[in-house]
């Protein structure tokens, strides 16, 4: 996997994923920044909820559950001091279907969170408190 990082100006960076996508990431005003793109920390959380749930919607389609709608809300919390770390971050997954088991939703999220999500693990292995919980949302 590789990636290509270039600086436009001031905080501003362009990131080129291996695949060929772009991510603009800037800073705030007070830094330097004009506010134009996602922080570099906060792509770190995208990119950990992005594989969480890519897991659990791939484990809930295997199991063939009838889901229609999976939000993942994630909550973290970094060190008040250099280096800015994240030490907590929770995720919760709401997930909406038909008749679905919630025996399956959880044994998804925790698949996800013990095997298959590289980045949870990461951050876990790293000493960042990660936590999962879910919601079921039943539609007729």
């Amino acid at each position: 996997m590789k990636a290509h990082i270039k600086w436009v100006d001031g905080v501003m960076f362009l990131g080129e994923s291996g695949s060929g996508h772009t991510v603009v990431m800037d800073g705030p005003e007070e830094s330097g920044g004009r506010n134009m793109g996602i922080r570099p920390m906060e792509t770190v959380l995208v990119g950990l909820g992005g594989c969480a749930s890519y897991d659990v919607v791939s484990i809930l389609k295997k199991a063939r559950q009838d889901i229609r709608d999976v939000h993942t809300l994630l909550d973290a919390e970094r060190a008040d001091s250099e280096p800015k770390v994240f030490t907590k971050i929770h995720l919760r997954f709401v997930v909406t279907g038909k008749n679905l088991k919630e025996a399956h939703v959880k044994r998804a999220v925790e698949l996800s969170a013990e095997k298959y999500c590289s980045a949870s693990i990461l951050m876990g292995r790293a000493g960042v408190e990660v936590t999962h919980d879910y919601e079921i949302v039943e539609i007729d």
